[in-house]
């Protein structure tokens, strides 16, 4: 099987057994644009994909002066 990244109306899928983060890049998404869930639950960029997860991905905007 394969783990699915959602964001917006993509789907990704990547191997299980590597992090958030290597996933994220291996799709070419920047970490620091988007926030993880998994179930309805945050998850953090080292957290391990398992078989069948479902990651869904939240953007993050950002903006204003500084």
């Amino acid at each position: 099987m394969s783990v699915k990244i959602i964001l917006r109306n993509t789907e990704y899928e990547v191997k299980p057994g590597m992090n958030l983060l290597d996933a994220l890049r291996k799709i070419n998404i920047l970490p620091e644009g988007v926030i993880a869930t998994r179930l309805g639950e945050m998850i953090l960029e080292d957290e391990i994909l398992k078989d069948g997860d479902v990651i869904k991905l939240i953007s993050v905007i950002s903006g204003g002066n500084q």
